[in-house]
């Protein structure tokens, strides 16, 4: 790092941006393999929480690749500097006082540990959407499933590249058995109760 890159600190705290929105900021993090129902999900609970009167902001896999990430591919270094990036941005609207839903596979344990730990005690909440994976595979609108078995893609989670389930998420969906809205309301449960 550049010794002459310093951290400018502002007048404006996170309390304060907190006390001013009457919230206080959380990265809600979904993970889980391509077609699980992480972004489904994820709108859904945006829009809740929106109507709610919370100051809320997703974030999507797919919509970060079209710009931030857009040089990036799916190999496991691209893979870990995306989610390195992801977590970033994703601490930044944190800082800001935002509730900041996060729906990326991001298939590895310690990339998700890692923007754990900078978010802060608390700060953090990993949702991972359990689904079977023959049920995604069933859901695959885009097909990509079959050019991964058909070896068309390459890294592909789930079939040719490893998916770290998480070791202890604060929240587990199973979106094969639960609606959506039964999703969103256990995920807006678990938040009301830890304030």
């Amino acid at each position: 790092m550049n010794n002459n890159i310093v951290w400018q600190d502002t007048k404006v705290t996170v309390s304060d941006r907190e006390r001013h929105m009457k919230q206080e900021g959380r990265i809600i993090w979904f993970t889980g393999l391509s077609g699980s129902g992480k972004s489904t999900i994820a709108v859904e609970l945006e829009k809740y929480l929106y109507q709610k009167g919370f100051f809320t902001y997703l974030l999507d896999g797919d919509n970060i690749r079209h710009g931030l990430n857009s040089e990036l591919t799916f190999s496991p270094e691209d893979r870990e500097e995306n989610i390195r990036r992801i977590g970033e941005v994703a601490c930044l609207f944190l800082d800001a006082g935002l509730i900041t839903i996060a729906s990326f596979i991001s298939p590895y344990q310690k990339d998700r540990d890692r923007i754990r730990e900078k978010a802060g005690k608390g700060r953090f909440i990993e949702v991972f959407v359990d689904c079977p994976l023959e049920v995604c595979e069933q859901r695959d609108v885009k097909g990509l499933y079959k050019m991964a078995r058909e070896g068309k893609i390459t890294d592909f989670t789930g079939i040719s590249a490893p998916y770290e389930k998480p070791e202890n998420p604060e929240i587990i969906v199973n979106s094969s058995m639960d609606t959506v809205n039964e999703s969103v309301e256990k995920i807006f449960d678990y938040i009301q109760k830890k304030g």
